[in-house]
């Protein structure tokens, strides 16, 4: 079964929370430092919430996830004869997961993932592919970059460039 995820920016990750699980009748499937998700069950969604203050209420990216790594693979290659250019990443660790996914850029800049998800993290890990479309790190917030140090965090990000390297890649 396949199933759309919305991630948001919200500026209070509790207060967001408790929003969602009352809207949705539901607890989150997942709740971590800066970061909770929801399998909702009707409507088929998954629902993210990166805590990213001053952010609150915008888009962090859109999403699809499908049962396999198998299916990614075929949408990779119906992305690619259809035209659209793809990014993979596989194997990857972000959001406290580790996935299988492809992005694909729509014409207003909106990053799309279509994404399995492989096994469980306890960390948040980086996906490379929004590296250079948002301000801090992939899919998350600054915070959680730099604790971890991840390419995508302002304090790498700057030790990279200053060093001449690309910080996602």
């Amino acid at each position: 079964m396949s199933r759309i995820q919305l991630a948001l920016n919200v500026d209070d990750l509790d207060q967001a929370v408790g929003f969602y699980s009352s809207l949705f009748n539901t607890e989150p499937a997942k709740r971590k430092p800066g970061y909770a998700n929801f399998a909702i069950a009707e409507p088929p969604l998954k629902l993210v919430l990166l805590e990213n203050p001053g952010k609150g209420g915008s888009i962090n990216h859109l999403g699809v996830e499908v049962e396999s790594s198998d299916r990614v693979h075929e949408e990779i290659a119906r992305l690619s004869t259809a035209g659209l250019f793809t990014e993979e990443e596989m194997a990857t660790t972000c959001c406290f997961a580790t996935q299988d996914k492809v992005w694909v850029t729509g014409p207003d800049a909106e990053r799309w993932e279509v994404y399995t998800v492989l096994a469980d993290s306890e960390t948040f890990g980086t996906a490379p592919a929004l590296a250079e479309t948002q301000d801090g790190p992939c899919c998350g917030t600054a915070k959680d970059a730099e604790v971890e140090d991840a390419c995508c965090g302002s304090a790498a990000k700057k030790r990279a460039v200053a060093s001449g390297a690309s910080c996602c890649g």
